[in-house]
């Protein structure tokens, strides 16, 4: 055979050679199926007990409705009630034990995260309830005239917001 053959296929050994050895340099020793009969597969069995070992930040919302019984049932019966608490509340694994006073982010970024009007059409987050954040009561947190646990949306009866003063 001329040059012309021989050198694509010294380059494309080298290749096959340069990714057997980054293959046995990078792919951990556990990885793959072993019980199965077959070598590879997408699991390590070493993470098994690093997922043990990791706490869990995120409860779901029954495990708030042990303490806040009233708010829970006022968010179940609300728009938000498909939310879980934790999605505004952050994680119930951080939740401190018998906490003085719960430090809750009432801010107007939390709620613009879902509520900035968004053009999506055909979209489910695009049919959301939203806002211009630029023109619409800047400078007001949304929870001054609105309840996040009962929000105000036709169709949901008794969703009258909870104005504070």
């Amino acid at each position: 055979m001329k040059n012309h053959v021989w050198r694509p296929l010294y380059v494309a050994i080298c290749i096959v050679v340069i990714v057997l050895l980054a293959r046995t340099v990078l792919v951990p020793k556990d990885y793959g199926t072993h019980e199965q009969g077959y070598m590879y597969g997408t699991h390590r069995k070493g993470s098994i007990d690093d997922w043990k070992s990791m706490t869990v930040k995120y409860k779901g919302s029954e495990t708030c409705k042990e303490c806040h019984s009233d708010r829970f049932a006022e968010h179940a019966s609300g728009a938000h009630a498909v939310i879980s608490c934790e999605n505004c509340h952050g994680p119930r694994g951080e939740h401190p034990e018998n906490p003085p006073k719960l430090v809750i982010d009432k801010s107007r970024a939390l709620c613009i995260r879902c509520h900035a009007k968004l053009p999506y059409p055909g979209s489910p987050r695009g049919s959301l309830p939203g806002i211009d954040p630029e023109t619409h009561n800047t400078g007001l947190d949304c929870v001054t005239c609105h309840s996040p646990h009962k929000p105000q949306i036709p169709g949901f009866e008794d969703s009258k917001p909870e104005v504070k003063k």
